[in-house]
């Protein structure tokens, strides 16, 4: 199986190749690239799921004599790789089908081919390298050609911007990742994974580890206050590329920080469940405040994206708590929680991705407030949207209630936690959890609302056409997916058992095994979910009642003028809007989270001109954190400037200046 996922890398860097061959033959390049990286993510989504259910059978190491001379490249297939591999290829394969359709009307078609099957495999060689040096090669390899995808419309305003910021951010995780594993190899130099097993780190090195790793891959994830990336990048990308790094680019970031933590690093102190799951709850919940703000859709998905990775923070953090209290079993459901919250979100971002992709399409907006009324002009994106807005915002029957749901319990165990600290900061953060929940309830109220309902906003709403059918089937596909994900949770949860076995000790009952395919996460007595009955229930009362309402109510017609929310106008302009859905909650929390500031220009009576409203936001992170450092580095960087018009006498004085300053910290040193 390691062998065919190499060979599977290796024929998407290939497809890469030809792609740059066929640059003026963009028809040809763009069928060819889809369907072979359809295909190959397909086989290796069929690998991966085998090693996944049998690790023992399928799972093996490789080594090949590439790389740094003393070391070459070390490659690991286990239960854990392969997890995020199915993961990976599974958003692989959805993206490529609904690039079929969708690369179509790309308008640079040239700078997206060559790097989307790179991209594919780069972050499918992250995920079976098994030493440093290999996992920082594909690490690079990954973020580069992301990079050159954001960078594919480079000409459009905000662009390069993202696509500077993107790469800034991208070297200073790749920085932080570089000093973790330097950390963890010691003295000795055991780069591979093996020998960092072998040789646990102190407790001093084992935490400066795990602040690089929380900053090496948070800031791939897009923690808080390292996402200021993902809310510029994310939108910027070709729409298929955006769901490939929201949701799936994130995982093999959380990837990186799962292998490190729990596997690399060898038993957890306390605390660590102290620091993990805060930064996760805090992320969270200003993750979806700040997706509650946006009018562009887009936008609104990669800040969405900020919150889920908080939710998954969560379970990873509560995880770390139980289990360096010996409390396996409470360990095994968080991470449970947290694993099963990676393959549900990745399901469903990419689905509302493609959604938002269908509409950016036939409309050519992303601002919502230009948009309405499409459901009647494009209904099968707009179910396909509304399933992946009711998944993300943890409504039963779908798949991210179960996840959430299963978070909440590994929570409600947090009182059993003998340090004080634990016990106040879990029910806390179990709060913002509680809080995220709710406000995303609303941000995907707003978004299917303004976006689909009411009365198209403007002509290019009211002239859209459903998009093509490829990506018809890669929304309907991943709809589908939530829904089996939702409904039978107990299988997923039981492939997932290798993976939490391999990491914690143990793992949960089976739950294939239970009557009814409920699923009990400690104990009957405590809790348990049937997903299955609970389909059948809604579906029963939406059928009876629907049957109801045709066969008793009156066949009489009424007309009577409805009620009118106080705006009799028919004109679209009268409807509810993005900013007025959010302006409630931006009145509650603005102030504090925000800064923000309402400026409202009131004609006086008589005056015809248009009242204005305007509402100006600051991300406080970029604010309090970047802006200075931006600032600062500017400042020298001027200063600096100045060296460039030296005189050759200036030069040979500099560089003998830092030869007796060197000299002189040598000789203090010795």
């Amino acid at each position: 199986m390691l062998e065919g996922l190499l060979w599977c890398i290796a024929t998407l860097l290939a497809t890469g190749v030809a792609a740059l061959a066929l640059a003026r033959r963009p028809r040809i390049a763009t069928s060819l690239v889809y369907t072979l990286s359809l295909g190959v993510s397909l086989v290796g989504l069929l690998a991966a799921g085998a090693a996944l259910l049998a690790p023992a059978r399928f799972g093996g190491t490789l080594s090949l004599p590439v790389g740094v001379p003393w070391l070459g490249a070390h490659f690991e297939l286990d239960a854990l790789s392969a997890f995020f591999l199915v993961v990976i290829n599974l958003g692989g394969a959805a993206a490529s089908l609904f690039g079929l359709g969708y690369g179509r009307h790309e308008e640079a078609p040239g700078r997206v081919l060559p790097f989307f099957p790179a991209f594919l495999a780069g972050m499918n060689l992250v995920l079976i390298a098994a030493d440093a040096f290999s996992f920082l090669f594909a690490w690079e390899f990954m973020s580069l050609s992301s990079w050159a995808l954001v960078m594919a419309h480079h000409r459009r305003p905000g662009n390069a911007a993202a696509g500077y910021l993107y790469l800034l951010m991208a070297s200073f995780g790749t920085l932080g990742l570089l000093l973790a594993f330097g950390l963890l190899a010691g003295p000795l130099g055991g780069y591979t994974f093996d020998a960092i097993r072998l040789v646990p780190p102190s407790a001093a090195v084992c935490a400066v580890v795990l602040v690089l790793a929380l900053i090496g891959a948070g800031s791939k994830a897009g923690l808080v206050p390292l996402h200021v990336w993902l809310p510029l990048a994310h939108p910027a990308a070709p729409t298929h590329v955006s769901a490939l790094m929201s949701g799936v680019m994130t995982k093999v970031a959380v990837y990186g920080f799962v292998r490190i933590v729990f596997d690399l690093l060898g038993p957890p102190a306390w605390w660590w469940g102290a620091v993990v799951p805060l930064l996760g709850g805090i992320t969270a919940a200003l993750g979806v405040l700040y997706a509650l703000m946006q009018s562009d859709l887009k936008r609104l998905l990669a800040y969405s994206t900020v919150e889920n990775i908080g939710i998954i923070f969560i379970g990873l953090g509560l995880s770390l708590a139980f289990e360096a209290n010996g409390m396996t079993g409470a360990a095994a459901l968080a991470l449970t929680a947290a694993l099963l919250h990676v393959f549900n979100h990745a399901l469903f971002k990419s689905l509302l991705f493609f959604g938002a992709g269908a509409v950016l399409g036939a409309t050519g907006e992303r601002d919502m407030e230009r948009l309405g009324g499409l459901i009647h002009r494009m209904p099968r994106t707009a179910f396909a949207f509304l399933v992946g807005a009711a998944a993300i915002s943890a409504l039963p029957p779908f798949n991210g209630f179960v996840s959430e749901w299963l978070t909440f319990q590994a929570i409600l165990l947090s009182p059993a936690l003998p340090q004080w600290l634990l016990k106040f900061l879990v029910p806390a953060v179990g709060a913002l959890l509680a809080l995220s929940a709710a406000l995303a309830a609303a941000c995907f109220v707003k978004a299917m609302g303004i976006t689909f309902l009411g009365r198209p906003r403007t002509p290019a709403a009211a002239e859209a056409r459903e998009t093509d059918r490829c990506s018809q089937a890669a929304m309907l596909i991943l709809a589908a997916l939530c829904l089996l994900a939702g409904i039978l949770p107990g299988y997923f949860i039981d492939a997932l058992a290798p993976v939490i076995q391999t990491l914690t000790g143990t793992r949960l009952p089976r739950q294939d095994e239970l009557d009814w395919l409920t699923i009990v996460p400690v104990a009957q007595s405590r809790s348990s979910y049937n997903g299955l009955l609970l389909f059948f229930f809604i579906a029963l009362a939406a059928g009876l009642g629907a049957e109801v309402i045709h066969r008793f109510a009156s066949s009489a017609t009424r007309r009577a003028p409805p009620w009118d929310c106080g705006f009799p106008d028919p004109h679209p302009a009268t409807q509810y809007t993005a900013g007025s859905i959010s302006q409630p909650i931006r009145r509650v929390f603005g102030s504090v989270v925000f800064r923000a500031r309402e400026e409202v220009d009131l004609p006086p009576p008589g005056d015809t001109r248009a009242a204005r409203l305007r509402v100006r936001l600051h991300d406080v992170p970029w604010d309090v954190l970047y802006a200075p450092l931006t600032g600062l580095v500017g400042f020298v960087a001027d200063r600096l400037n100045r060296l460039q018009f030296l005189t050759i006498r200036g030069y040979l004085t500099l560089v003998f200046g830092a030869l007796v300053a060197l000299l002189m910290v040598l000789t203090v040193w010795q």
